[in-house]
């Protein structure tokens, strides 16, 4: 006798009812707008609500993507970022295994990362399949990037990418329940950009209350001045020929505008070049910068990087080409001393000018400011290290070769194209179970970090060690 296939789960959202798809068992709905299309009046704007609509919702194709250049060659090679058209692009999507109000789940809400340039939620690693089948509820949220969500205009609100964010967490906070979520039980969740963005919504207080937990994942945490955070805006506005207010660059296209940041940007390395898009400090939407207002809260936090996080960025061709000079010209312009690159050097004492550059930079970015917080946070904190060694184009652990394990999605296209083939299974069932536990109860299951710099590193053999490289990160936070 056949099973009776179950009929598309239809659920009601304060804007209109939407219908999802069951896959594999999980109810699955795409493209659900939490604002209104961010363009025409509202372009550079904060968000705002959607219109409503009679009847019922389609919600079963990804929605439209911010825009956004596509990836460089090299990056494409192990990165997919898929462009799906049209102006409706602050929607978000919902996994769940149980869409009804009686169910409670705890809450996922997932970040992506991009630069706060590229991204969306429709790449298929952030599939949260596997979330769903262990009693998660996974929100994926699209926001606006580049220059739509992250122009610096004297005319019109600061950080309006980071504001289309707060708009989708009060979207899940009113809405999740009649999915399946609990919206007492939310979870943040974000990878390098969107780590960023989860640091950003806790200095906020609005934000800051609809959350039980979060995730950084390899995530930068300084905001910076808006004279400098303006940098780019205003470069672009000389480009253009235009002044550098929302009123004139509402006037030209978001094609054009990307067009010219591709102009701007041609040309530049991860260790030079034209200024990137930055979340500018803002007494409304950004009052203080995540790498010192972190330290100061009380909810539970994980917080981790990747042990090669440079490798993504610098393949082994550019890091060969890294001698002396470049490396003393790079620590002068971030203004490392003499002493600490020697921290270094006997830290690594196996690796070349350039990997050791590049692990300095990657530190200053990411793995300092982390541990500089955790060490100084009073609520509890877990930091962990993802050390696992990809044997793709020698990246080991670089950028992003986490995601992968995280979401248990080790066979779509953009997990085997980092981690190949043989990425051991353990490890994602590992890491995957943390990511649940803490989602579920807040206990990371290892070892608060304290004195004792506890940090759970995971590889082939996970264990709790003695914070790594300790020596030459104690000297570069001097």
């Amino acid at each position: 006798m056949t099973a009776a296939v179950p009929a598309d789960p239809v659920v009601n959202t304060p804007y209109g009812a939407v219908r999802g798809r069951y896959e594999q068992g999980i109810a699955v709905f795409r493209g659900v707008p939490y604002a209104a299309p961010p363009f025409g009046p509202r372009r550079f704007r904060p968000p705002v609500p959607p219109e409503p609509w009679d009847g019922v919702r389609d919600a079963g194709s990804f929605g439209p993507t911010a825009p956004k250049p596509p990836y460089s060659e090299s990056f494409a090679t192990y990165l997919s970022d898929p462009e799906v058209p049209g102006d409706d692009c602050l929607n978000l999507n919902v996994w769940t295994p149980e869409p009804g109000p009686g169910a409670r789940l705890p809450v996922l809400v997932w970040l992506h990362g991009g630069a706060l340039t590229r991204g969306s939620s429709a790449v298929p690693v952030y599939d949260g399949r596997a979330f769903a089948r262990d009693g998660v509820v996974l929100v994926s949220v699209n926001y606006r990037l580049g220059v739509e969500g992250y122009g610096l205009f004297p005319d019109a609100p600061a950080n309006a990418g980071l504001r289309d964010q707060l708009a989708a967490l009060e979207w899940v906070h009113t809405s999740i329940a009649a999915f399946g979520g609990d919206p007492d039980r939310i979870t943040i969740v974000g990878e390098s950009a969107g780590g960023a963005i989860v640091a950003g919504l806790l200095m906020h207080s609005d934000s800051r209350a609809l959350v039980r937990g979060a995730i950084i994942q390899s995530g930068p945490l300084e905001a910076v001045a808006p004279e400098k955070a303006g940098r780019v805006t205003r470069e672009l506005a000389k480009r253009l020929g235009i002044p550098a207010t929302r009123d004139a660059f509402a006037a030209v296209s978001p094609r054009a505008l990307l067009d010219a940041r591709a102009a701007q940007s041609a040309g530049s390395t991860p260790l030079s070049g034209a200024p990137g898009f930055a979340f500018a400090l803002d007494p409304e939407s950004l009052p203080i910068s995540p790498d010192v207002g972190l330290g100061r809260l009380s909810l539970p936090v994980v917080i981790g990087t990747n042990t090669d996080e440079y490798r993504l960025w610098l393949p082994p061709a550019a890091l060969a080409k890294i001698g002396p000079m470049q490396v003393f010209m790079a620590r002068a312009a971030l203004r490392i001393p003499r002493s600490t690159a020697a921290a270094y050097r006997r830290e690594l004492p196996d690796s070349t000018a350039g990997e050791i550059l590049g692990q300095m930079v990657t530190d200053r970015l990411l793995r300092a400011p982390a541990i500089r917080a955790a060490q100084t946070r009073p609520g509890c904190t877990y930091v962990y290290e993802f050390a696992w060694r990809s044997p793709v184009r020698d990246l080991r652990a670089a950028h992003a070769m986490e995601i992968g394990f995280v979401f248990h999605r080790g066979r779509t296209p953009d997990a085997l194209r980092m981690a190949g083939p043989d990425a051991p299974k353990a490890l994602a069932d590992r890491m995957h179970d943390d990511w649940i536990r803490f989602i579920e109860t807040q206990d990371a299951g290892w070892p608060r970090f304290d004195d004792s710099r506890t940090v759970r590193r995971y590889d082939t053999e996970t264990r709790d060690v003695a914070l790594p490289r300790a020596h030459a990160l104690d000297a570069l936070m001097r």
